[in-house]
């Protein structure tokens, strides 16, 4: 059964969860469809921006509880230690593959985002969400710990105490309060619509400077240090300037009109 559905259409990838049954509850053959998804998507060169949203009453109810059972009964080193997809597994892979895809890519949250979703929300590049949606870090609840590449990108967005209260205790939070801890970059009471507004105007701007923006920023998120940042800022730079997509901005901001790429 299809778990994810993407269309493209003017240069903006639309990546639905369509499990609406199950709250989108991520199932194995949901977590292999999540990375295909994204991994389709990081060779497109026709795309200029994502977005990433679920079908139904929520954006992701966490992890499937009756393949949580499954997995529980499997020998736990071999099912999570090997090293699949890079420096992931199968499961962090599903967060950590759209920080591969090279364009801007905009979750749209409602309804809950609890453990697996939230943090395939986290691997997006920006976070729209209904102020009701429901936001927990819910691994605590079974005993575990988060192993979706919660731990590499949440320390971006906050502080550490406020990582280990949520990690400890489970306890769920509302997108207006996920707003001022980080979580949440902008709160709507549409955020599928505005999802695909905001990845309207990015799709407007030039898709090679946009491109090289989100390469930049995550050299500066790496903790490569000033010289690497500094050098790669210049770099570039220098293979922005004067090019054709940066020459048509110019042309259209002095001619009054929308750039054409």
């Amino acid at each position: 059964m299809t778990r994810v559905q993407t269309e493209i259409k003017d240069h903006i990838a639309h990546v639905t969860l369509i499990r609406a049954d199950k709250m989108n509850a991520v199932d194995p053959d949901m977590a292999e469809a999540i990375v295909a998804a994204g991994t389709q998507l990081i060779d497109n060169d026709d795309i200029r921006a994502v977005v990433l949203s679920g079908q139904g009453r929520g954006f992701c109810a966490g992890l499937d509880v009756a393949s949580f059972a499954k997995f529980a009964a499997q020998d736990p080193v071999e099912r999570v230690m090997p090293r699949t997809h890079g420096d992931a597994n199968l499961m962090q892979e599903v967060a950590m593959v759209w920080r591969k895809v090279p364009v801007p890519v905009v979750a749209a949250m409602h309804g809950v985002a609890f453990g697996a979703g939230l943090q395939l929300a986290m691997g997006a590049d920006i976070r729209l969400a209904h102020p009701e949606t429901k936001l927990t870090i819910m691994e605590a609840k079974w005993g575990l710990v988060p192993d979706m590449g919660g731990m590499v990108l949440w320390p971006q967005l906050m502080r550490s105490d406020v990582l280990r209260l949520l990690t400890y205790t489970a306890e769920p939070i509302t997108a207006a309060e996920g707003l001022g801890l980080g979580l949440v970059t902008r709160l709507t009471q549409t955020p599928l619509e505005d999802a695909q507004a905001l990845a309207t105007v990015i799709a407007g701007k030039s898709p090679s400077g946009t491109r090289a923006a989100k390469r930049l920023i995550g050299v500066a998120e790496s903790g490569a240090g000033a010289q690497k940042v500094l050098f790669e800022e210049s770099r570039e730079q220098a293979d922005l300037i004067g090019k054709p997509h940066q020459m048509e901005i110019i042309a259209a901001n002095m001619q009054g009109r929308a750039p054409k790429f």
